[in-house]
């Protein structure tokens, strides 16, 4: 078998140009990285624009508690490991993940907003209440 020689890529994210020391446009900028990104991928293989490739939902208050409320419930072996497709059970990371949660509404008291606060109450006792049922 014959040995493929993978070399590397050098992108340059200056905010100047070299040749005049004068600051670049962002479009040049972005042109630039999207050649650099098309030389990456294989042969035959395009890749997607930065805009399309993962739509990841608003950061805010009530997307991090469902996180969290996703990470417990993995803990819990409701739903598979995202890497491995299996489901696993590991309590003392679900009492983990809880605990961060009920952490957090001590923390966050009288700063939420009712429709978070209520959200984060509901999916405590949700949780809490399935610990207990694991455990007994």
């Amino acid at each position: 078998m014959a040995e493929e020689e993978k070399g590397f890529i050098i992108k340059d994210k200056r905010t100047f140009s070299p040749e005049t020391g004068e600051a670049r446009a962002a479009e040049a900028q972005e042109a630039e990285e999207e050649k650099a990104a098309e030389k990456e991928a294989p042969e035959g293989e395009a890749r997607p624009a930065a805009e399309e490739e993962a739509q990841l939902p608003e950061v805010n208050f009530s997307t991090f508690i469902f996180s969290l409320s996703s990470s417990a419930f993995l803990h819990f072996g409701e739903i598979p490991d995202p890497s491995s497709g299996t489901k696993k059970k590991n309590l003392p990371m679900a009492k983990h993940t809880i605990d961060i949660l009920g952490m957090l509404e001590k923390k966050t008291r009288g700063n939420l907003t009712p429709d978070e606060e209520q959200l984060l109450e509901n999916i405590l006792y949700d949780l809490r209440m399935r610990y207990v049922k694991e455990t007994e």
